[in-house]
């Protein structure tokens, strides 16, 4: 079975190996040959983007609080009513490395496919095709389900709030779309002019008093850096473990600086009613913070290569790599099910999950919920990942 399954996540997404920054030992435990792609593939990778598609899930859950008030749904976030829990989301804003490995495939991707004399129009539009496939049903079922709940007298308000959580995950994928169409300038750009860029508009906004407009910018530059770095990534002109260590640390004392004393917030998430988010649009200390991330990601590469030579453990990365679109995108969804059924079934709210999110109690009441948002997500996964399968001869 578990040979099964190598197989099957290989044939869809391929990834080469990364020889510039692997070690002796590392190149004899990496994975046999991947025949439909002609390249070993890396399952480093592979295991990197699944950690940040989990911490992105599990933030989200740990720090979403629809609040039922009167038979109206409000989103809170813990992080507003106990800011001392912003080390917490340290660890669950992990966008920064799916931005690093993204960048990486998308360019070692097209070098492949401009070996093969694909086009860029030609390989472009597969990407985006197999990016945009899954979304879909998501609009899909959220329009009727808009719909539905309003022609039986819910609460616009409470609507709004719940479509807007559910496709919120979508942002991402604009972002993703927009980098990669620009793919081939990003191969060639350095990580430093869009950090530059990013490191201006802050100046603008914050230090010259600016219009507030100026800080949308960053949601293209402030992305950019990752994916700039994956790039180099791809190139092997990141020169591994030295690299790594001055970005981890480099990136995590800027960071520190920057909250410290420049004023910036400590939450790596957007936290309601707070005067300045470091994610709506990122801000320096943001993407300082993902140059730390993306440091970590380049040491755990190796040891990670080790520890996925075993079929046991590259199970569970091949599983979630198979459906990786679909897990993020239902994610919210699954959420949502869980508080809406739950209030119905119980007829008034919980803790945990209906409640104000205001005291420690409701941290354990929501971790004990955890499980149950897994179970709904589950079932996303299998009712809707066939349309994240590939169509159709595969580009590269």
């Amino acid at each position: 079975m578990f040979h099964d399954l190598v197989r099957r996540v290989e044939e869809t997404t391929p990834t080469p190996r990364d020889h510039a920054s692997e070690t002796p030992r590392d190149r004899a435990s990496a994975a046999p040959p991947n025949r439909a792609s002609e390249t070993p593939r890396d399952r480093a990778v592979d295991t990197l983007r699944a950690l940040a598609i989990a911490g992105v899930v599990l933030g989200h859950w740990l720090v979403t609080a629809p609040v039922a008030d009167s038979g109206v749904l409000r989103v809170t976030s813990p992080l507003t009513y106990m800011p001392q829990l912003a080390p917490v989301s340290w660890l669950f804003q992990t966008m920064a490395v799916f931005f690093f490995v993204g960048g990486r495939v998308a360019v070692e991707s097209h070098g492949r496919a401009r070996g093969r004399s694909v086009g860029h129009g030609r390989w472009a539009a597969a990407r985006m095709a197999r990016l945009f496939r899954p979304v879909v049903p998501l609009v899909g079922v959220w329009s009727a389900a808009a719909v539905a709940m309003l022609a039986w007298g819910a609460d616009p308000g409470t609507v709004y709030a719940l479509v807007k959580l559910a496709l919120a995950p979508m942002w991402f994928l604009l972002v993703f779309a927009a980098l990669t169409a620009v793919t081939p300038l990003a191969a060639r750009l350095h990580p430093v002019w869009p950090l530059a860029a990013v490191a201006v508009a802050d100046l603008v906004r914050f230090g010259l008093d600016g219009p507030s407009w100026v800080g949308w910018i960053n949601v293209g530059t402030g992305w950019l850096v990752p994916y700039c770095l994956g790039a180099l990534w791809a190139g092997g002109r990141l020169g591994g473990r030295v690299t790594g260590w001055a970005l981890l640390l480099g990136g995590a004392a800027a960071t520190a600086g920057l909250v410290l004393w420049a004023g910036y917030p400590a939450s790596m998430v957007g936290v309601p009613g707070a005067p300045v988010s470091n994610q709506s649009p990122p801000t320096l200390a943001a993407v300082a913070f993902g140059l730390a991330q993306c440091g970590a990601a380049l040491l755990l590469a190796g040891p990670l290569r080790r520890v996925l030579r075993r079929p046991g453990a590259w199970a569970p990365v091949a599983v979630a790599n198979l459906s990786a679109m679909t897990i993020f995108l239902w994610h919210q969804t699954a959420l949502i099910a869980v508080t809406t059924a739950a209030l119905w079934l119980a007829g008034g709210p919980l803790p945990g999950l209906h409640t104000v999110p205001g005291d420690p109690g409701w941290v354990a009441a929501r971790l004990a919920w955890l499980p149950a948002f897994a179970a709904a997500l589950a079932v996303c996964r299998a009712v809707f990942r066939r349309h994240e399968a590939p169509r159709g001869p595969r580009v590269p």
